[in-house]
Order: C-alpha cells, then sequence, then structure tokens
C-alpha cells in the first residue's frame, strides 16, 4: 500500500477535501484451555473522500482502490457536499488551512512469521501455563495484531502516510474458589509489529508469573469495606482515569454537546499536583503507545495541555471546533477505518508523574487501599465515572495487606482529581487500549500512581 501516490489527483479537489486511502490488517489467535479456537487474519482497506462546503460534509467511500474508484470517491463526496449545502445552508466560514507532510512507518526489518509460526508462539505461551501451573482451572491466550497503514492527501496542501502496528498477548489465568471461578487477566505487548515486539514466548514468562502470584492472592481475596476510602491507584488506574472521566469530556465536540467542562475553562478542577496531557507521539523523550504525527484532516498533531498544575486550560480540537473556538486544530481528528470519517479523539492521555515513591505512598496510608488493575469502565459528560477493578490489596498501617475481590470504584472525576495529595514519580502507559466512541480506535493511557479519596464498592 505504500505504493499509493494520490498526489496525481490534487487537481480534482475543487473544496476543501481529504483524501485517504486506508488498510487495517489484524491477526487474532486464540488458545482456551489449550483448544485453538480462534485463527484469523483479514484486511479491511479502501478509499473515501470528505469534501466541506460552507458548513456541511459530503462523504464517500470505496472498499476498491484504483483509478476510477478514486475519482469516483471525490466526485460523490463533491456531490454530496453540494446537495446538503444547498438543502441546510449554515453558511459558516472556511476551515482552518493546515499543511502538513510526514512519513511514519513503524514497520519491522525483520523476516515475517507466517501464520502458523505464530500459532506456535501462542501455543508455546500456554504449554508453558499448564505445565508451570498445573492448579489451574483455565487458561486463555490470546495473540491480537493490528496494523493500520494510511495515505492521506488535502486539498491545504497535507501529504502523509503511516504505518502504526500494535502486537500484544493477552492472557487470563483462573482457578477455583468454593466452586466459583477467580480469574486475573494482563496484556503483554505495545506499539510495533509482532517481530519487534515479542523476541520469544519465555520474554514474557516473568510477567505471566507475577499475575499467577497476584491470582493466588486474590484466592484467598476479601471484600473490601464500602465507602469513601483513602486509595492509592496504581498508573493502569490513573490513565483510565485520565482517559474515561476527563479526556472525553474536554473533546470539543462533547463539550460543544454540553459535557460539564465547557463551564470549567481556566479554573481549579483539581490539584495542583495533576497535570494532564494528550500527546500527540512522543512523551518525555519516548515514542508514545499511539503515535500521530499528521491527524486524518491533514493537521500536524500537537500535545494538548489539558490540564496545568490542577487548572483547566484547553480541550482537543479538530479543524471545526477549533473554528467555533477561535483557536488553532489540534490534530485529533482520527477515524479507524477507511470507511468512517475523521472524529474528535484523543491519542495518548496520560497523568504527569510526580515527586513521591510508590512506596512512600502506601506508607502514608493507615487504612485504605492500593488498587492496581482496572477491568472495563464508563463515564460521562459529567465526569461521573464507574470503573471495575480486578486487582488490589488492603493497606493497613501503612503496610500492604490481604488482595481484594473484584470491586467497583466510583465518583465524579474532578472531584477525585481535587483530593490527590500525592503523584508518584514513574510513568506508565496502558497501552492496549481501544477507544469505543462511536467507532472503536487504538488509544494509549498512563501516568503515574496517584493518591487520592475515592468511593469504593463492598460486599
Amino acid at each position: 500500500m505504500h505504493g499509493v501516490d494520490l498526489s496525481k489527483y490534487s487537481q480534482l479537489l475543487t473544496a476543501y477535501t481529504e483524501l485517504r486511502v486506508q488498510e487495517n490488517r489484524s491477526v487474532q489467535i486464540s488458545f482456551v484451555k489449550g483448544n485453538n479456537t480462534i485463527n484469523s487474519r483479514s484486511i479491511t482497506g479502501g478509499v473515501s473522500a470528505r469534501v466541506y462546503k460552507n458548513g456541511s460534509w459530503g462523504f464517500a467511500s470505496n472498499p476498491e482502490v484504483t483509478d476510477d474508484s478514486i475519482r469516483s470517491v471525490i466526485k460523490v463526496a463533491t456531490d454530496n457536499a453540494v446537495f446538503l449545502d444547498s438543502r441546510e445552508r449554515k453558511g459558516k466560514k472556511p476551515l482552518p488551512v493546515t499543511a502538513a507532510s510526514s512519513d511514519n512507518d513503524f514497520s519491522t526489518k525483520k523476516s515475517r512469521l507466517g501464520q502458523r509460526q505464530l500459532v506456535e508462539f501462542a501455543r508455546e505461551v500456554d504449554s508453558h501455563i499448564v505445565r508451570k501451573y498445573p492448579n489451574l482451572s483455565s487458561r486463555t491466550v490470546v495473540l491480537s495484531c493490528l496494523d493500520m497503514e494510511k495515505t492521506l492527501l488535502t486539498s491545504d496542501g497535507s501529504y502523509a502516510h503511516s504505518m502504526i502496528p500494535r502486537s500484544f498477548i493477552h492472557v487470563t489465568l483462573s482457578v477455583e474458589k468454593d466452586g466459583k471461578p477467580v480469574e486475573l487477566s494482563d496484556s503483554y505487548g505495545g506499539l510495533g509489529q509482532f517481530e519487534d515486539v515479542f523476541e520469544s514466548p519465555a520474554s514474557i514468562f516473568d510477567g505471566i508469573e507475577k499475575q499467577y502470584q497476584h491470582l493466588m492472592k486474590k484466592k484467598e481475596g476479601v471484600f473490601p469495606e464500602a465507602g469513601v476510602k483513602t486509595c492509592v491507584l496504581d498508573a493502569e488506574l490513573a490513565g483510565i482515569l485520565a482517559h474515561e472521566a476527563i479526556g472525553h469530556t474536554t473533546e470539543a465536540d462533547l463539550v460543544m454537546g454540553g459535557s460539564v467542562a465547557g463551564g470549567l475553562l481556566g479554573k481549579e478542577v483539581a490539584s495542583p499536583l495533576i497535570t494532564l496531557v494528550d500527546f500527540a507521539n512522543t512523551c518525555l523523550g519516548k515514542t508514545c503507545p499511539v503515535p500521530v504525527y499528521v491527524d486524518d484532516e491533514g493537521t500536524r498533531a500537537e500535545d494538548v495541555v489539558i490540564i496545568d498544575k490542577g487548572v483547566l486550560k484547553g480541550f482537543m480540537h479538530n479543524k471545526e471546533s477549533a473554528a467555533h473556538f477561535g483557536v488553532s486544530p489540534t490534530g485529533n481528528a482520527r477515524a479507524f477505518l477507511f470507511s468512517d470519517e475523521p472524529l474528535i479523539r484523543m491519542r495518548n492521555t496520560a497523568i504527569m508523574p510526580g515527586t513521591s515513591k510508590l512506596e512512600d505512598m502506601i506508607a502514608s496510608v493507615d487504612d485504605g487501599y492500593y488498587l492496581i488493575n482496572p477491568s472495563n469502565g464508563q463515564a460521562d459528560s459529567t465526569s461521573e465515572f464507574m470503573f471495575g477493578i480486578t486487582l488490589g490489596y488492603e493497606i493497613k498501617n501503612g503496610k500492604i495487606g490481604r488482595a481484594i475481590v473484584d470491586t467497583t470504584i466510583s465518583g465524579v472525576a474532578f472531584d477525585v482529581l481535587k483530593t490527590v495529595t500525592m503523584v508518584s514519580d514513574e510513568m506508565k502507559w496502558l497501552s492496549a487500549g481501544m477507544c469505543g466512541k462511536k467507532q472503536p480506535i487504538p488509544v494509549g493511557m498512563g501516568g503515574p500512581a496517584i493518591k487520592c479519596k475515592v468511593n469504593i464498592g463492598g460486599r
């Protein structure tokens, strides 16, 4: 796909137009209790055009990438925009002009493994688990890879190509306690094609050992005491809080739709210890889990400081919302499939690290909880949230105590962040996230551990 040359169609872009050729390539291999239940490889791709006219958008897509289909989607999208403008008559001004170019290809330079070799890799991980941990009642190993490759041409003069891959092995371990299953899941991997991310099955065995040890403690876990408690939220939980409960409220389209953040700009919404940023591609000198260099509107992606030392500073924008608010686009317009229109989406949303040591944060808690792994969660435009907790421990007199069973935490995120009194100095990323705002899309989320007060569920 890298050979697709869109520049020859530039003369056909008579109005503001985004022309995008995209291909998503995925691999899914699953073993459940030693049985190979999924073994698939798929490619979804095509071409799309989106045209803007006086506030109305025309869109068209085609799964075939040929000269005829490219010319056709440009014409149909243009005709759609003209037709809608004649009916809607919004009369809006032109979009901000942005022009950017980039070529960011994270393809491996190593020889690619075939499907059979990937199946054997996953099978070896499964075989190791059953040999090492014979007391498990069940186990699941899922190998998952996604390559997203895009080439974009805009009438503003942007031309960009990217190939952003992610590779993971997801492991779920289960035991029985009093006839009921107790399980714990974890994911290994991140940015890159499989051959660059995983040297061998043994490269994740230490991680699986830690996962197993936590599971054995969870097996004997107790119910937490319900109520508002002092908790240390580990990095993964801080990351999902930053993404779900804060990030979505500051996406400019949701702000325009009535998000609570709309009335809070310039106001203190969190502890002065909290700085929260949606990173485009690089954080603290390292490439983020989902690097975006030029978004799907052709805007160069910039970091967005959402909260700076407790004060709400900005929103994430595409071109249209930027025009509405009178600011510059931030490069947050992203589409998952070729047939999807770009929406305002997060990229890599994280709380910035502080100065405290995790062990000192735990030692400062007399009676509370250390919460480590989240499961699925939800939040709304008021920043009210509820997240599942699949791994956590009591803290008694500054020391880690018993593990707790699955529970939930809930609250209003802006209120919770105001209670933060310590932020750890260690930055971690949760890189396997998929955000589901109308269309799924890979995202990164992360940060340090934070000490705060939050409502935790009990028996």
